[in-house]
């Protein structure tokens, strides 16, 4: 059995993200970059299951500039088999995304898909279900935990009433969630080793991908800072200030 799992280039989550001066977006200069979080529990999940003799193949594959190979070095170090990267300097929205590792799924032929239940630079969370919606496949998101058997594949889904079993028929996409794995750390030897792994690399015009925008940006903002508090000397007064000054009562 084969697993495709997609990582993605973003900003690493202990940077303090600046918005540039202009408006036009964030600030990426001599800025850190990483793979995306969920994309890490993504890898570890198609590592296990190799692992686990369920799969025979771990294959990863990025969308981005040609900088995103780092990201698909560190998949490849953290085990996965080999890398294929969609090579593009422009942003691909989600649908973009989804229908480039479509065409990408075509040609490998994966029994498995797993992604990131979102990015943490957009937090779009739509990825995984055009996915599957595009290449008629069943899906389990929001993933806790994965059990295959055969044909099928048991997904734990985290939902705000608690949990959720669902069963998928093969072949099927499935969106990670935090508490799915705890992704290993790269050993330097596999490091090493990763450099040596083959990452083969496409463009949209080579899978006839058009990832023209459909969303156009007017101006990204900083979140307002947070205002002081006040201290309230009784509950009445409280339920005053929240009546008639927060209006939320």
């Amino acid at each position: 059995m084969k697993v495709l799992v997609a990582v993605k280039r973003v900003v690493d989550y202990n940077v303090k993200i600046r918005v540039k001066a202009d408006k036009t977006g964030v600030d990426l200069a001599n800025v850190k970059m990483s793979m995306n979080p969920f994309d890490e529990i993504a890898v570890e999940e198609g590592l296990r299951l190799r692992e686990a003799g369920v799969a025979t193949e771990v294959v990863a594959m990025s969308v981005g500039p040609q900088a995103a190979q780092e990201t698909l070095r560190t998949a490849l170090a953290m085990g996965a088999d080999r890398g294929i990267l969609v090579k593009t300097d422009e942003t691909v929205e989600p649908l973009g995304v989804a229908k480039l590792m479509k065409a990408v799924a075509e040609e490998e032929k994966p029994d498995l898909i797993i992604v990131g239940k979102q990015a943490i630079d957009d937090d779009s969370n739509q990825t995984g279900q055009m996915l599957a919606a595009l290449l008629g496949w069943s899906q389990g998101t929001f993933a806790s935990e994965v059990n295959l058997d055969g044909g099928t594949a048991k997904v734990t889904r985290e939902v705000d009433g608690g949990l959720q079993t669902i069963e998928l028929k093969m072949p099927a996409v499935v969106t990670t969630d935090l508490r799915l794995n705890e992704p290993r750390y790269a050993s330097l030897p596999n490091i090493m080793k990763a450099k040596k792994k083959p990452i083969d690399e496409k463009t949209p015009e080579d899978l006839g991908v058009d990832i023209s925008p459909r969303l156009k940006t007017l101006k990204v903002e900083e979140p307002a800072k947070r205002e002081a508090g006040v201290r309230v000397e009784s509950v009445a007064e409280l339920v005053d200030k929240l009546k008639n000054e927060a209006g939320v009562i």
